[in-house]
């Protein structure tokens, strides 16, 4: 069959299919800043030319986005020419086949609830949120891996703070984010609950390149 013919979302299941492929990927999500192709290849431990092949296939797949810089305290004559960056695209990339859009039913839901003007179904929908969280298996006691079976890209800060790269609920957050990042923030509750930590580790702090939600380091 022509590529031409192969829709996206098979291309997208084709670039991830390979492993290493999928490594060089995993870890360049898990990044809070673009990466080069040598870092790649030290954390997967390949070649260097072997990183780019499969950094530029994941490009072309559109899952990640392609830039250049200079590395960090570089700069004027003598530096050299900047080099290739690597970093995520944020599109959101969901494929069931046949097709089905649990997205829109989601989109359908948050509508009627944004919509009632009611107090009552809002914090039904809070505490169903913390009760599916609370429902999570827990038994992992590295959380960061509990989190990353959520759908989130957990990473840590210097602060110790565990920052989410990603937010699972993207989609419909940015219909109707108040909503939907309490939501969010009441499942992380739970989630943490179901680990045996604190769940007010957990604080609705949105900024730009990441979730809303930041979960503080245990303080005792």
């Amino acid at each position: 069959m022509d590529e031409a013919w192969v829709p996206e979302a098979t291309r997208d299941l084709d670039a991830l299919s390979n492993p290493v492929r999928r490594r060089v990927y995993d870890y360049v999500v898990g990044q809070s800043a673009p990466v080069r192709r040598d870092q790649v290849a030290e954390a997967v431990q390949i070649s260097r030319t072997l990183a780019a092949y499969h950094l530029d296939r994941l490009a072309e797949a559109d899952l990640l986005t392609t830039g250049y810089a200079r590395p960090e305290g570089r700069g004027g004559p003598g530096a050299g020419r900047p080099a290739k960056q690597y970093a995520p695209a944020r599109d959101e990339v969901s494929v069931t086949i046949p097709p089905r859009d649990y997205g829109l039913f989601a989109e359908i839901l948050v509508d009627a609830v944004a919509g009632a003007d009611s107090d009552a179904l809002r914090t039904a929908l809070i505490t169903a949120a913390e009760r599916r969280g609370r429902a999570v298996d827990g038994q992992d006691p590295d959380l960061l891996t509990t989190l990353t079976g959520c759908g989130y890209e957990p990473r840590t800060t210097e602060r110790d703070d565990i920052e989410l790269s990603n937010c699972p609920f993207h989609r419909i957050a940015q219909q109707e984010t108040e909503l939907v990042c309490g939501m969010n923030r009441a499942f992380l509750r739970g989630v943490l609950a179901a680990c045996d930590a604190e769940p007010d580790r957990v604080e609705l702090a949105p900024a730009p390149g990441r979730c809303c939600v930041v979960i503080h380091p245990d303080q005792t």
